[in-house]
């Protein structure tokens, strides 16, 4: 009689070892390599413009070209990643993404920079859903948020790491530096993945082929037990409501298909957390890449320095890392519900952001707040995407979470870039970045108050309390 795992209750019962502090340590740096090149072309911008005497204002394009690819790379890649493995997908991802920002640096013209920019969004879409799907699966459900959320301030810490050196190295070595660096580091991390990265026990246990590479991971994964050759891992059974398709009995072959495609994340009681989870999204990645991707040239316009502005976008960053922190302890014991309050503080950080009157210091501090509220709040979306959608439909249901957001990310720093033109004053120009929020804050409380009602808790989890 074979020995009988049930995958689930195997991953939940492990305790944290080597095993999880490696796959967090590469899943951190996969981040910030991310988080470096996302924001390498806010703080090359200023520089870029006067070099190849382009108006701040038509700098929006190539600000945004990138967030379209990531709006295509996110879903697509994400799929991909639920039907052959995350691991494959991760590091194919971090290597096209690094050899087109590399490529950026020899760059000499706006199309060639936008089309690489684009090429290389598409890779940072892949590497977004399939690092939070690889380490929720392989994650015991009472660490899963945490260590998600540690994960994914690899982001700020690679966009704290490229304003520092923008602010130390930029003004000596020109614009090509930050992309150079940018993209030797992903294709380093990516070859070296090859040999350290595992792949999803739960995918692997519907895999015969992978059988020998199904027992490795599971020793390595839980070292306290005794794994048998013929030990059977048994999956939890999908949900009828899950694999029912909402389908209209009219509607033409392909329209059927895409909504089979999407049913998964849209039934089960999730009808409406996702819609409410894709608002959360895009007006936070909205905010965060106004902020992003224009603090620079804001500041520039309005007459700090180089390394003033820099060094203001770096605390932006680092308040983000922050706020990493505070989610990875409080999400776990009050849900959604924190992310609703760092979209109600955020309003007001952001709006404070355009007090030039009140001098440098307090315009990084501000910097800061605002950093720890609205990267912290898409920390807590990135999370709660991971730990809401079943195995199946994971990095189906992330990468559509992160490429409806994009929408909000194209948004962003193309309309900072547009108002630029208007020569509004910089109070108002905040203010104008702050309103969405204020609808962020609405979405993320009926979020929350779904939440409660699907899992009779504050925490979040991919079962429905009935199920279990």
């Amino acid at each position: 009689m074979p020995t009988v795992f049930h995958v689930n209750e195997f991953v939940d019962g492990q305790k944290i070892t080597s095993f999880n502090i490696k796959l967090l340590v590469w899943s951190f740096l996969v981040m910030f390599a991310d988080g470096f090149d996302l924001n390498a072309i806010g703080y090359a911008a200023p520089d870029l413009a006067r070099a190849w005497d382009i108006p701040r204002s038509e700098m929006g394009p190539v600000l945004s070209a990138n967030l379209l690819g990531i709006f295509i790379g996110a879903p697509l890649l994400g799929w991909l990643g639920d039907r052959y493995g995350r691991r494959p997908l991760i590091i194919g991802s971090s290597l096209l993404f690094g050899v087109m920002t590399l490529l950026m640096a020899y760059s000499s013209t706006m199309t060639e920079m936008m089309v690489l920019r684009f090429i290389a969004g598409i890779g940072i879409g892949g590497i977004m859903p399939n690092t939070i799907s690889l380490n929720s699966e392989l994650t015991p459900k009472r660490f899963r948020s945490t260590l998600v959320i540690l994960m994914f301030m690899g982001i700020t810490t690679g966009s704290t790491g490229v304003g520092i050196i923008s602010a130390t190295y930029q003004a000596e070595y020109g614009w090509q530096l930050i992309f150079k660096l940018g993209g030797i580091l992903p294709i380093v991390l990516s070859l070296c993945l090859l040999f350290v990265l595992p792949e999803s026990l739960k995918l692997l246990s519907v895999l015969p082929r992978r059988r020998a590479e199904l027992l490795h991971t599971a020793q390595l994964l839980r070292p306290d037990l005794s794994v048998p050759a013929d030990a059977e891992f048994h999956n939890p059974p999908q949900l009828a409501a899950e694999t029912t398709a909402p389908l209209l009995p009219n509607t033409s072959s392909w329209l059927k298909q895409s909504l089979a495609w999407l049913a998964p994340l849209f039934t089960g009681g999730l009808h409406w957390i996702t819609p409410l989870l894709w608002i959360c999204f895009t007006i936070a990645l909205m905010a965060n890449f106004f902020l992003n991707n224009t603090l620079p040239l804001i500041y520039d316009q309005y007459g700090l320095d180089q390394q003033q502005a820099a060094i203001t976008a770096t605390w932006y960053h680092a308040g983000g890392s922050l706020g990493g922190l505070l989610l990875s302890v409080l999400l776990d014991r009050m849900g959604f519900s924190i992310v609703a309050l760092l979209y109600a503080l955020a309003v007001p950080a952001v709006m404070l952001l355009g007090a030039a009157d009140m001098g440098f210091g307090f315009l990084a501090f501000m910097a800061g707040l605002a950093g720890l509220c609205v990267p912290g709040a898409q920390f807590g979306n990135n999370a709660a995407a991971g730990l809401l959608y079943p195995t199946h439909a994971r990095g189906k249901g992330v990468g559509m979470a992160l490429s409806i957001g994009r929408l909000g990310a194209i948004i962003g720093p193309t309309v900072g870039a547009a108002l630029l033109a208007f020569n509004l004053s910089m109070q108002t120009l905040f203010i104008i970045a702050a309103l969405p929020l204020l609808i962020g804050f609405i979405a993320a409380a009926l979020l929350s108050w779904l939440c409660y009602r699907r899992f009779n808790s504050l925490l979040l989890d991919d079962t429905p309390a009935l199920q279990r």
